[in-house]
């Protein structure tokens, strides 16, 4: 008899310096957008959406993606479910409450310059139309 009663696993991606133990909460400067101070951390169960995540953060610092935790409850993301895809193919979430830090993924393949060139190219576009993430 199979006991699958496995806990999927989420991921973070970004490009501030963390460890195991540490936690992502709100209240900081938003890594997107107008940098407001963000009400949600976000997450997800899929490398590629981490993938986005780490490579479109603001800042200097190093691309990384991360092992998390949610330590409350969460929801879908809006940005990314009924506002512009169905369901919630990316399996990203929201939360208020932290994230804690379990580990880094070491062995992830970033997008062509093409694509990621693509990508800041639609979200300047979107950007300049005034349209800003769900906060609500």
């Amino acid at each position: 008899m199979s006991n699958n009663t496995s806990t999927p696993t989420y991921y973070h991606g970004t490009k501030a310096r963390l460890k195991s133990g540490d936690l992502i909460e709100p209240g900081f400067k938003s890594n997107y957008g107008s940098q407001r101070i963000a009400k949600f951390v976000y997450f997800t169960e899929t490398l590629e959406a981490a993938t986005w995540g780490a490579e479109l953060a603001q800042g200097e610092g190093e691309e990384a993606i991360y092992l998390v935790e949610p330590i409350g409850s969460f929801e879908d993301d809006p940005n990314l479910t009924d506002k512009k895809f169905p369901g919630n193919p990316t399996k990203s979430y929201r939360t208020g409450s932290p994230l804690r830090v379990i580990g880094l993924v070491h062995d992830w393949q970033g997008h062509s310059k093409e694509q990621l060139s693509a990508m800041k190219e639609n979200l300047e576009r979107i950007k300049a139309m005034g349209i800003e993430a769900i906060e609500e």
